[in-house]
């Protein structure tokens, strides 16, 4: 083929480093730009933390002449603060406890096993995951023992070992199964009491009829009274079907905590919106980097030779934190700014927190008021939660999409599960209502919609479908 140039002219879209570092730093909720800012302090020589708090802005323009041109840089130049007059820099302290696997090893050190069964069932709890099952059967264990720690062993072997650690605290744990989890719980109480016996006959030969709630043949079956059934399924719901959860010693907590990105107060009719920065630090650029560059700036303004990759290196690094300090300033500016569109749009519901107020919102309605991209808005959305007098609400949860009634009003979807919910809960327990009764009571309140609309919110709404609900 002959060779030939040609011109060809076309349009990219291209994202700055900047541009990357904001959106990035736009997605992290409190507590991850935390470590983020920490992480930059580490990485970067020029940036340390600042305690001071000042209310200046950032400069735009970056350039070495500037450092070298000016005496003494002004703070505002080299600084930018995230924190209101009022706010205290407060230290969360997180404290750590020993795992769910480390619990069972010490355990076992009390059951006087010899040093290879220490080493089998050692790795069989290594086995067991953070819910307390194990859910891997023992063959492959086998396997992975030969290969890891070159030990022949057999089934029978770890199945004995198996046996020992379901005598171990928490009760259940080792369990392959949810069945096996029950009974290893419930064999642990003394079968002092009729109820718990029927318990655990039910568990123990009618467990498939239990779980499928097929309660009258399971009454039929074994021959007892409503109120003698009802007292042995009571007997059941004490047991725990996640027996690693209920591990909690040395601080250790299941449940997430959650440190909220905005925080909204109302008082006297008004609303005080700010922006939650405990425990993010405010970051400045040390002023010895300035003078280092100056001392080694000759009168005429030259750089000495030996000098020169230094100067590089160091105004790289100060341009680099100005870049960052700017991307911290913006991130402040497009939360608030969207924050407050999302409160002026769902005001009346940020008053008390009643659902039915909410009005239907999606991104681009915020991104309409706002002037911004919806995935700008999505971004900030995103992780990120307020406090406000009536708890801590993520910022997601708010945008719902419209339904319309008969009469032609848009509705938010939270009416609809807001409906749903206390329809559910009013039910006869013995007779739950199934999707094609709620879209029916749905209907007659003038919603337009299908049973399988009603069936995603029913699962949005964490609740079982109407042969799960039922109840003696």
């Amino acid at each position: 083929m002959p060779i030939s140039q040609k011109q060809q002219l076309s349009l990219q879209q291209k994202l700055s480093p900047q541009q990357i570092q904001m959106i990035k730093l736009l997605e992290l909720p409190t507590v991850q730009l935390e470590q983020r800012i920490k992480q930059e302090i580490e990485d970067n020589i020029v940036l340390e933390e600042d305690d001071r708090r000042e209310d200046e802005e950032q400069p735009q323009q970056i350039s070495v002449d500037e450092y070298l041109r000016e005496d003494e840089t002004p703070s505002y130049k080299s600084r930018i603060n995230n924190y209101s007059k009022d706010d205290k820099q407060r230290t969360v302290y997180i404290t750590g406890g020993r795992s769910l696997q480390e619990s069972l090893i010490e355990q076992l050190g009390y059951r006087n096993l010899s040093d290879r069964d220490m080493k089998l069932a050692s790795y069989i709890v290594g086995s067991i995951d953070d819910d307390g099952y194990l859910r891997r059967d023992l063959a492959s264990i086998c396997d992975d023992i030969a290969f890891s720690l070159g030990i022949e062993c057999d089934q029978s072997e770890l199945e004995r070992l198996l046996d020992i650690i379901h005598e171990l605290e928490p009760a259940g744990v080792g369990a392959r199964n949810l069945r096996e989890c029950l009974l290893l719980q419930i064999d642990q109480l003394p079968m002092n009491s009729r109820p718990r016996r029927l318990a655990r006959k039910i568990l123990n030969l009618y467990f498939d009829e239990f779980v499928k709630k097929h309660y009258e043949k399971l009454i039929a079956r074994l021959q007892v009274s409503e109120d003698d059934f009802r007292e042995a399924i009571e007997e059941i719901k004490h047991l725990s079907p996640k027996p690693g959860n209920m591990y909690s010693e040395g601080g250790t907590d299941t449940t997430p905590y959650v440190i909220p990105d905005f925080i909204l107060d109302y008082h006297d009719g008004k609303f005080d919106l700010s922006l939650n920065s405990y425990n993010v630090p405010e970051v400045r650029i040390n002023h010895r980097y300035m003078d280092m560059i100056r001392d080694m700036v000759k009168a005429d303004g030259s750089v000495k030779s030996e000098d020169r990759e230094a100067v590089q290196f160091v105004k790289s690094k100060i341009d680099s934190a100005k870049w960052f300090i700017s991307a911290i300033k913006q991130r402040h500016d497009t939360l608030m700014r969207t924050m407050r569109e999302i409160l002026d749009y769902q005001k009346e519901y940020f008053k008390d927190g009643d659902k039915s107020k909410l009005r239907p919102m999606i991104l681009k309605d915020i991104a309409d008021r706002t002037g911004l991209d919806v995935s700008t808005i999505s971004r900030v959305v995103n992780s990120k939660y307020v406090q406000t007098s009536f708890g801590i609400i993520l910022l997601k949860s708010l945008f719902s999409e419209a339904m319309q009634t008969d009469s032609g009003e848009e509705v938010s979807s939270y009416e609809i599960k807001n409906i749903l919910q206390q329809c559910i809960d009013n039910e006869d327990k013995r007779h739950p209502l199934t999707d094609e009764t709620l879209m029916d009571i749905l209907n007659s309140k003038g919603y337009r919609i299908a049973r399988r609309t009603v069936a995603k919110y029913r699962e949005m709404l964490n609740i079982p479908v109407a042969r799960l609900r039922k109840q003696i």
